[in-house]
């Protein structure tokens, strides 16, 4: 009984110890999480290809999810967002991928410096109030990101004929 009493004791003097130190450990995670919450995609360059992988059956969902974001960005007030509106395309490759799914290609051009081309968060921040909405229809879509290529144009090509 004594011995269990002395192990106590040590325990209740560990405590606060162990305590600080795990709270620390979480003010120590909140810069980390709030800098990821802060993150925004951006790109360098005058122009950007970013392809992505949509599930063959959530096509349609997707394609909303897009018309929903260019509505947004063309009804804008501000200013970067109606150049990215002006900027940003998306075209449907016309054959699926091996797997099956769709891949859609953001053209994006030309880049609007520092201006954030997260789908979501603009989504959020111009349609608060469809936020969950808006999130469940393009996590059902979304498959994968395929690849990112980011520069600057060097020429421009001849018209093609007929054009």
């Amino acid at each position: 009984m004594r011995l269990f009493g002395m192990l106590l004791a040590g325990a209740l003097v560990m405590l606060p110890a162990f305590s600080q130190g795990h709270a620390r450990a979480q003010e120590a995670a909140q810069p980390q999480q709030q800098q990821q919450a802060a993150a925004k995609l951006t790109f360098e360059g005058d122009t950007a290809l970013w392809t992505v992988a949509i599930k063959p059956d959530k096509t349609a969902d997707f394609e909303k999810i897009i018309a929903k974001l260019h509505e947004g960005l063309n009804k804008s007030e501000k200013a970067e967002q109606k150049q990215q509106a002006a900027g940003w395309k998306v075209m449907k490759l016309a054959k699926p991928l091996p797997d099956g799914n769709v891949a859609y290609v953001h053209i994006i051009n030309p880049v609007v410096p520092g201006a954030d081309y997260t789908v979501m968060q603009n989504l959020y921040d111009m349609f608060p109030e469809e936020r969950q909405a808006l999130y469940e229809l393009y996590r059902g879509a979304f498959a994968a990101n395929l690849s990112l290529a980011v520069g600057n144009m060097v020429g421009a090509a001849a018209p093609a004929p007929g054009r």
